[in-house]
């Protein structure tokens, strides 16, 4: 005879394919917990990107004044007093030598004062930034109008005739960029985010550095023989976009080394949530807020929007920095990774023998 069932015993496990089940697996601590996570990147993508587009407003927009000596520090000193500071005015010599500073990205417009008429002229160069030429413009017709007078605007450096309002070399580095963390992200994936030995961790970043090479090829023959966008520079975007791949993909590799898989998401908050929208690709940074005005030339897409930018339009002046920028990434992201590896594997150790 079967005895009855005692009132204390431990309810069973549903049975496998019940609805009950069926919830648990779903709504493991570990899966809310990536849930979570998803939904504070997703928040975090709306808050950035709104955040930085919604009010562009000027910000210490470089100005060169070209003007008889009478009258350059009158005019200088009223665009710089202007109400939020949407000017940052230089006087230049002449005209030859505002054109100098614009194309050596020292300035982005430049205004020649007639003295002897009322029709004073703005150079700017559109293919730095269309938006913050509009806003140049705008802010010269409206001084211009208070006293009475005209302006002509002169775009001495224009977005190439298929660089659609000069959109494309963003577009090129935010390719270049999605695919380096992408092709990381991967490989963790794959073969586990932190490599089990330190010699996988250095394999696994020479596949990324051929993988670069690989990628930036790609990118610069579609901006460059096959859709003519950006033409004229096929070495040097090839050169650029490796090293941008590179170095995203080797940030995020550190990252997954620190982080486990975690590291992507911190690989897409710089990249993408920040790196994007600071970039100056739909807005220059002198139309961004504070924050993303500051971060923008620190970080992959900002560098490398630039540094594509600079190259293809104005002689390669003003890459110092970008370059710069990117080589740290891409060297202190490998270096990172290998430390950390290292790191790791001797923790191992060490606790398998004290084990």
């Amino acid at each position: 005879m079967t005895p009855p069932a005692s009132s204390q015993e431990t309810p069973e496990t549903p049975p496998s394919g019940t609805l009950a089940a069926d919830l648990r697996d779903a709504l493991s601590l570990r899966g809310l917990l990536l849930i979570v996570g998803v939904l504070a990147l997703q928040l975090g993508f709306v808050l950035s990107y709104i955040g930085a587009f919604h009010a562009p407003a000027p910000h210490r927009i470089p100005v060169a004044v070209v003007a008889p000596e009478q009258v350059s520090g009158q005019v200088v000193d009223r665009l710089d007093a202007m109400k939020d500071d949407p000017v940052e005015a230089r006087p230049a010599d002449s005209e030859r030598e505002a054109r100098g500073l614009l194309l050596d990205r020292t300035v982005d417009a430049a205004i020649l004062i007639d003295a002897r008429g009322r029709k004073d002229t703005l150079l700017v160069a559109s293919a730095g930034g269309p938006a913050l030429t509009a806003t140049a413009t705008q802010i010269a017709q409206g001084l211009e109008r208070a006293e009475n007078r005209q302006v002509e605007v002169r775009d001495i450096r224009a977005p190439g005739a298929k660089d659609g309002r000069g959109m494309s070399s963003f577009y090129l580095v935010l390719g270049w960029i999605v695919g380096g963390y992408l092709a990381a992200a991967i490989c963790g994936m794959a073969g586990g985010a932190r490599p089990a030995t330190l010699p996988r961790t250095v394999v696994r970043l020479a596949a990324l550095a051929l993988y670069a090479l690989v990628s930036g090829l790609g990118g610069a023959i579609i901006a460059d023989p096959v859709l003519g966008a950006l033409p004229g520079h096929f070495g040097a975007l090839w050169a650029l976009g490796a090293l941008v791949v590179f170095a995203a993909a080797a940030t995020t590799v550190a990252f997954q080394v620190l982080w486990g898989v975690l590291g992507i998401g911190v690989a897409i908050v710089l990249f993408v949530v920040l790196g994007n929208p600071s970039a100056g690709g739909a807005y220059p940074s002198a139309l961004l807020p504070a924050f993303w005005r500051a971060i923008g030339d620190w970080l992959p897409p900002g560098a490398g929007t630039t540094a594509v930018r600079n190259t293809v339009y104005f002689s390669g002046h003003a890459l110092t920095r970008p370059l710069w920028v990117l080589a740290a990434y891409a060297a202190g992201g490998t270096a990172l990774a290998v430390t950390a590896s290292a790191f790791h594997l001797r923790r191992g150790r060490r606790e398998t023998t004290a084990g």
